[in-house]
């Protein structure tokens, strides 16, 4: 007898709509949730889930934020929510607003103040 084991990753997208204007590109966006976690899986089924983190992504300008763990918990469970700045940190460790500026053109992501892409020269 044989057990087929394993441990990947995963993402959950859900179904959360909130319409905002972006502090870092100006424009009308919409926040899009999402988890990741790993999983253990038994027979292709999975089992435990850990190592869960909740992250914002805006459709603006595609700026990625780690959301408040219990805020993303609440919104895991369907409930109605606002997000508002104080719930969302950058990825880099830094508060909503000083996080990275990502270049729709050529993809280049910093968290400089630039008006200018440093690698193609678009406006960010």
């Amino acid at each position: 007898m044989f057990f087929m084991m394993g441990i990947m990753d995963g993402r959950k997208d859900f179904d959360f709509n909130q319409t905002m204007i972006c502090s870092l590109c100006g424009r009308y966006g919409r926040y899009q949730v999402f988890m990741t976690y790993t999983v253990l899986s038994l027979f292709f089924i999975p089992v435990i889930k850990w190592n869960k983190h909740y992250y914002v992504q805006t459709s603006c300008c595609n700026t990625v934020y780690e959301l408040d763990p219990e805020l993303g918990k609440r919104i895991a469970h369907g409930e109605n929510v606002e997000i508002l700045p104080q719930h969302l940190t950058g990825v880099g460790g830094g508060r909503y607003d000083c996080s990275y500026k990502h270049c729709e053109q050529c993809g280049f992501t910093t968290n400089e103040d630039f008006e200018f892409c440093p690698k193609c020269g678009r406006r960010f």
